[in-house]
């Protein structure tokens, strides 16, 4: 049951019928949970999330998630532009430049798998800010731990022991996993931030590789995309 006293007016209808078939998960870049809770029931800042998970693990509801929740923005994923209609948003408290710690991973473990179960989202579309928004967003940053969630099936990492074709270029195969096609260096940018924290320098081999084998894993084929 979701306590009414924690509540953010701010939300609406999904549009057009949809139903989530993504997470989207961010840092609140605050100074506190309080205040980023604050932020987010504020009708005034007009920005909300389904979920908010603070640093020592408690987790607050603030919409529900059959509604269509302020949290996303412009961007896209996958070729879905309205992404906040498509989508349940969880803000990790986190200032954006320090570790995410185990309470916190945990209690996000517990709300994905509830997530996912509840409207059968699978691993590869639970995504960041920063996938879906690369020209403008960061988050969750370099210091979230996505190998962790793959681990437990509650996000992907790409395998590169599994046999696949030859590689393509980087950008047509990380568009093709989901990344909105906004030129190499935005998209280059965002996957190393999720694939290849501390990478630098222009594509290369490891970043293609790695886009190769996502894409074909989990990206939607050519002859699909064109039907």
């Amino acid at each position: 049951m979701m306590d009414d006293r924690r509540l953010s007016p701010n939300f609406g209808e999904r549009r057009g019928g949809a139903v989530p078939s993504l997470i989207v998960i961010h840092y609140t870049a605050m100074e506190s949970c309080a205040a980023a809770r604050d932020r987010l029931c504020d009708p005034l800042a007009e920005v909300s999330a389904h979920w908010l998970i603070s640093r020592h693990g408690t987790i607050d509801a603030l919409v529900d998630e059959a509604h269509r929740a302020w949290h996303a923005g412009a961007g896209e994923w996958g070729g879905v532009a309205d992404v906040n209609s498509h989508s349940i948003g969880v803000e990790l408290d986190n200032r954006g430049n320090e570790p995410f710690p185990e309470p916190q991973m945990a209690a996000l473990e517990h709300v994905l798998q509830g997530i996912m179960t509840r409207w059968s989202i699978p691993p590869h579309r639970v995504i960041g800010h920063s996938d879906m928004a690369p020209d403008r967003k960061s988050d969750p940053g370099t210091r979230f731990d996505w190998q962790r969630l793959a681990r437990q099936g509650l996000s992907v990492w790409p395998d590169l022991a599994t046999p696949g074709a030859p590689a393509r270029d980087f950008v047509s195969q990380a568009c093709r996993f989901g990344y909105p096609a906004l030129g190499e260096d935005v998209v280059l940018r965002a996957f190393r931030l999720r694939f290849r924290p501390g990478a630098t320098g222009p594509v290369c081999l490891a970043d293609t590789a790695m886009a190769n084998n996502l894409a074909l894993r989990f990206g939607v084929d050519e002859a699909d995309a064109q039907a």
